[in-house]
């Protein structure tokens, strides 16, 4: 069957990759790994895919002798929310920010962590060899749908806002996915006037991409500035990931973002913050100025690194686009994350981009880009041969970290991140640098020598997407 699980989950093409007779065996999978008993709790995105997916797999919970819970449309986190709080194993049918076409899983053990990559590894060996048990197994299912409102109440009774300066304007974009309610809903109850756009569910996400880019995000600009909101936020398709934007300044960059929870957090907890790979320096000023600790680690895993130093010693865990905050749960999570600036908001009376600027977050120049080849299969040799130029190309390093793709760091601060993607078949660069003429350079060389390294191994650049 091959390898199943990617950067966060399993996330393939339907029906190549995925489809009703995988979710099926991955049910009987998990009822192994759950020892056979307990309750499963199952929610899906808005993809024209994601209800057959869902029942489907839990036809394997049930056939495996675990009763089902069917929570329905619901955002992702309220799969490892009910994980930890009713069952034994928690599973969102989902692509995320993918492409429609797309599909695939998210899996949360008994105490809400995304799955680890030992425990992913055993799936796909149980998978092999999956069996339905005797009729006398057999299990039932049910509807849960009071789980998301469990949820919303849970979460808007630990956010309440100390004061409300102000009834804050905010756009909430939802991306037609499944957080088409619940965001609102928080935001709301929280002391908000909510503006949504693209609310109505759609599996073919027919108003944007449901991922929440730069690019993908600004053209909606007009369209967002004509509520005069105090911040804009957008999310994606299952609601795990969360972008900001301010009417004035556009895209609000996500390690300032990230910056932004970090000073947040240090307020209440003093200990480690873990970030992914892929994150920049505005994390490390803010933590060095609140005697905190930053580790980086392996993107799409940061849960892991949560769940081996233990929640208690961790402030936060983050990288672009998500959030996870262990007082709340070990789940990323971007409703919680929408719900922590509506509170600041709230609380400030100001727009949020004031705010950052206020408690002084740098916003350094920086850049992202993925490249979709053609041939897919010339992806490997064309980012073995931008690795090795990268050794010398944009200066000598002062340092490499190889724990997920190459990072180089360099003495005057700057670093260059490139890595495969571990959803789609795309090379992605992440670059940082003190200064724009710094930064310039590096991505007109770096990018450069990406055209040439295609070119020579008669392949071509498909698509090209920024932020």
């Amino acid at each position: 069957m091959g390898r199943l699980f990617g950067t966060a989950g399993i996330r393939k093409l339907y029906p190549d990759g995925v489809d009703a007779v995988l979710a099926y065996r991955l049910g009987l999978a998990l009822t192994e790994i759950a020892g056979g008993k307990g309750t499963g709790y199952v929610v899906h995105d808005t993809r024209t895919t994601s209800p057959l997916l869902s029942l489907a797999l839990m036809s394997g919970l049930m056939a495996g002798g675990i009763e089902a819970g069917y929570i329905g449309i619901a955002p992702t986190p309220v799969a490892a929310y009910a994980s930890l709080w009713h069952g034994v194993v928690g599973v969102s049918v989902t692509a995320s920010h993918n492409p429609p076409e797309y599909n695939g899983f998210k899996f949360y053990d008994q105490d809400g962590y995304e799955f680890t990559r030992p425990l992913e590894k055993r799936v796909e060996e149980l998978v092999e060899k999956a069996k339905p048990c005797s009729w006398m197994v057999a299990r039932d299912f049910f509807y849960a749908k009071e789980v998301v409102d469990e949820y919303i109440s849970d979460l808007v009774s630990r956010l309440e806002p100390r004061r409300k300066a102000v009834e804050p304007s905010i756009v909430v974009d939802l991306a037609n996915g499944a957080s088409y309610y619940v965001t609102p809903t928080v935001l709301r109850m929280l002391g908000a006037r909510v503006y949504s756009v693209n609310a109505n569910p759609d599996g073919y996400f027919p108003a944007r991409s449901p991922e929440p880019r730069k690019d993908v995000l600004e053209k909606f600009l007009p369209v967002y500035r004509g509520f005069n909101p105090y911040v804009i936020l957008a999310h994606d398709g299952d609601a795990d990931r969360l972008a900001v934007l301010d009417p004035v300044h556009g895209f609000i960059r996500q390690d300032r973002v990230i910056a932004f929870y970090t000073y947040l957090l240090l307020q209440e907890r003093k200990g480690t913050v873990i970030v992914s790979i892929d994150t920049g320096r505005v994390i490390d000023d803010v933590v060095e100025k609140l005697d905190g600790r930053v580790e980086r680690y392996v993107l799409g895993k940061t849960h892991e690194r949560v769940k081996e130093l233990g929640a208690s010693n961790i402030v936060l865990a983050s990288e672009p686009w998500k959030l996870i905050d262990p007082a709340w749960g070990p789940w990323v999570d971007g409703v919680w994350q929408a719900a922590l600036i509506t509170k600041t908001v709230t609380e400030y009376g100001k727009p949020f981009y004031k705010i950052l600027d206020e408690l002084g977050i740098p916003d350094y120049p920086w850049d992202r880009r993925s490249y979709l080849l053609e041939p897919v299969e010339a992806r490997d040799t064309v980012y073995r041969e931008v690795v090795e130029e990268l050794n010398s190309l944009l200066g000598e390093p002062v340092n490499i970290i190889t724990i997920d793709g190459y990072r180089f760091e360099y003495k005057d601060g700057s670093w260059i991140l490139v890595r495969k993607s571990g959803t789609e078949p795309k090379i992605r660069l992440y670059m940082e640098a003190q200064d724009k003429p710094r930064l310039k350079q590096m991505v007109d060389s770096v990018e450069g020598k990406l055209i040439e390294i295609v070119k020579r191994n008669n392949a071509r650049i498909k698509e090209k997407t920024l932020g």
